[in-house]
């Protein structure tokens, strides 16, 4: 770990950050250290909230890096719950997934709250009726995704990965388990970016010499 706080502090010429990482200011540790679900790979999430302008702008940057994803590492998104009139988003979100619509309507929802704003992010009703409008839905089938038998053990993830993290907004970005970002402490979404790749690629050569 100290080498890759050490790592941090020198200015890189020859890579493709743009920023001089600091610890404790770019990045910083978890709070906890997050059990992984990807084997050897290393696990990027993303906490997000729908109702989150930052991170309606960080998405597209997202999906871009996703796209060209190194064989070792995994994406994620996870919708955050610091308080609970976040819930119903994260409730959202979950039931695409559930629906197999996450990667057709995600982007969508983003548009629908702050480009047309139309939607309200803490409304339930609210968003089963725009997912069961754009999904082609019965909305009894949204509504029993929204309410599924897993969806409050989804719900206490979200809530307790948030807080292990030691995040305080969103959009949020945890590498490996291990290791704390986000557009704010980034600079920006394409720092935001660029520091997630120079972490993992340090990561990826203190997993080599294990």
């Amino acid at each position: 770990m100290k080498k890759l706080l050490l790592a941090f502090l020198v200015i890189v010429v020859n890579n493709v950050v743009a920023i001089e990482p600091k610890p404790g200011a770019n990045f910083k540790n978890t709070n906890e250290i997050i059990a992984t679900e990807s084997g050897n790979k290393i696990e990027v999430v993303e906490l997000f909230w729908y109702g989150c302008i930052h991170c309606h702008n960080l998405d597209p940057y997202l999906d871009k890096w996703s796209d060209k994803l190194a064989k070792d590492v995994v994406f994620k998104r996870i919708p955050a719950i610091p308080r609970k009139n976040w819930a119903p988003a994260a409730k959202a979100y979950y039931a695409l997934e559930t629906l197999d619509l996450d990667h057709k309507l995600h982007e969508k929802l983003f548009e629908a709250i702050h480009n047309e704003k139309t939607l309200n992010p803490a409304d339930p009703e609210a968003l089963v009726r725009w997912i069961a409008l754009n999904g082609k839905l019965d909305m009894a089938e949204v509504d029993s995704a929204f309410n599924s038998f897993s969806m409050n053990t989804k719900l206490s993830r979200s809530f307790k990965m948030f807080k292990a993290a030691g995040a305080t907004g969103v959009p949020s970005i945890i590498i490996d388990g291990r290791y704390l970002t986000s557009s704010t402490m980034a600079g920006g979404e394409q720092n935001t970016i660029d520091l997630m790749n120079y972490i993992i690629d340090n990561v990826r050569k203190d997993k080599k010499k294990q």
